[in-house]
């Protein structure tokens, strides 16, 4: 990811702070929002931290966390039939488990008024979107693929949250990610396990003359479905069990369509990340890139 050519002892100052339920290794809690139980791998370094994303007592899904770009490399998660509604009055929250400062493991609403410095050093904060006038914050994990109202208010944490300009968010990502949650409404018929991450640009949002969050240059989205209608359509049917899609993070250019969404196999994706994002060669969405029966 972009940055990670920070020091080793500076990522090790950050990374020591961190407790609770934020771990290198995967608790078997976090596991089940994850194909055959296993994250995708060819992605370590030491600034990377998984996150239960616990709510109101009950885990939700699963992030991988950069506490140097202050971004999600990803959030992975259960898909839930839903007709698409979004919350309202749900505040912006923030990750405790990334702070020394905190006996919880639950994400929390942004205090009013004074904030530790603690909180800042290993995540966003809100102050680090309220002047970036070309972005906005778009989640990886969309309220609008989950059904109940507090798995939906588990999505309103800023570490689950990206720098995306508003024409991409709006008018294209926000699109596909309600053109997958008909596709899994209507012919998923088991569980349907969606990994949804970034690739960086090199941008980044500055805040008081300090680099403060990463800017994603592709968004990218990849599910696996194996319990499917097999009496589906056909232009619909051949996106099972699994299928991807990204975007490039950009503002409407008329003379180039080039962020509007690509829809692929999950091997193409695979393969496309190798060459433009810092991924290892054994890099990997899903366990046999969720071919049933295949490891």
């Amino acid at each position: 990811m972009a940055f990670w050519v920070q020091t080793f002892l500076l990522v090790n100052l950050v990374t020591s702070a961190v407790r609770g339920r934020v771990e290198k290794e995967l608790s078997s809690e976090c596991r089940q929002f994850l194909y055959m139980q296993t994250p995708p791998t060819g992605l370590e370094h030491p600034s990377l931290r998984f996150i239960c994303q616990r709510y109101n007592k009950r885990t939700r899904y699963l992030t991988l966390y950069n506490t140097v770009d202050h971004v999600p490399v990803y959030s992975a998660y259960t898909f839930k039939r839903s007709a698409g509604q979004t919350c309202v009055d749900v505040p912006w929250m923030y990750e405790p488990q990334l702070s020394t400062y905190s006996d919880t493991d639950e994400m929390q609403p942004f205090p009013r008024g004074y904030m530790h410095m603690d909180f800042e050093d290993a995540q966003a904060v809100l102050d680090d979107y309220t002047n970036a006038v070309l972005y906005e914050r778009g989640t990886l994990n969309p309220e609008e693929h989950q059904d109940e109202p507090d798995d939906k208010a588990a999505t309103y944490t800023l570490t689950n949250v990206v720098p995306m300009t508003p024409d991409f968010n709006n008018r294209v990502w926000n699109k596909q990610e309600n053109i997958i949650r008909k596709r899994l409404n209507n012919y998923c018929r088991g569980t349907a396990y969606i990994v949804t991450g970034i690739t960086t640009s090199g941008k980044i949002i500055r805040r008081e003359n300090m680099n403060r969050v990463a800017v994603p240059r592709y968004i990218w989205s990849a599910y696996c479905c194996i319990d499917y209608d097999n009496n589906a359509p056909f232009s619909e049917r051949y996106k099972f069990p699994s299928f991807a899609h990204y975007g490039l993070n950009e503002e409407e250019d008329n003379s180039n369509n080039n962020n509007e969404v690509v829809e692929i196999s999950v091997q193409q994706l695979k393969e496309f990340l190798k060459k433009t994002t810092f991924v290892e060669q054994n890099f990997r969405i899903f366990v046999g890139d969720c071919v049933p029966g295949v490891q």
